[in-house]
């Protein structure tokens, strides 16, 4: 007779973090294709600037927007599965969210070239979620030094 003990595999803060990112833009991605959450849900483009959806009334959204959300989510968990994914995904996800940031705020919002879409909330919780992340990474897993 066999008995089994369960498997306790404690996540680290660093997978903590990921799989906390990860479910958040699993919600945002869900949330961005619910009318009401999503006000002028009608109004939404596949990948267009002309898209009048905002999410929260807030932050415009498209169906290319919401898709990448998701998307971005699904890796957060799946990277999160190890502490080396967890920090790479944090780190590269956070540069990627600063390069959409500068996207955006080059990029004029009315421009063909806008095709996520991006508004100005957009591009500022841009930048706020590419340093939070990057500051995730980073931080949850620096190393002490010892002292002699």
């Amino acid at each position: 007779m066999t008995t089994r003990t369960p498997m306790t595999s404690a996540r680290t803060p660093v997978q903590q973090a990921a799989v906390l990112v990860g479910a958040v833009f699993l919600l945002v991605g869900v949330l961005g294709f619910i009318p009401g959450i999503t006000t002028d849900y009608d109004t939404m483009k596949f990948a267009s600037h002309e898209s009048g959806a905002e999410l929260l009334g807030i932050f415009q959204v498209s169906v290319l927007h919401n898709i990448v959300h998701l998307l971005f989510g699904v890796a957060g968990l799946a990277m999160a599965r190890t502490a080396s994914g967890a920090r790479t995904y944090l780190l590269a996800g956070g540069a990627i969210y600063l390069v959409l940031w500068l996207y955006g705020l080059f990029v004029g919002h009315t421009s063909d070239a806008n095709f996520v879409p991006l508004n100005n909330a957009d591009d500022w919780l841009h930048f706020v979620l590419g340093i939070g992340m990057i500051a995730l990474g980073a931080l949850l897993t620096r190393r002490t030094a010892r002292r002699i």
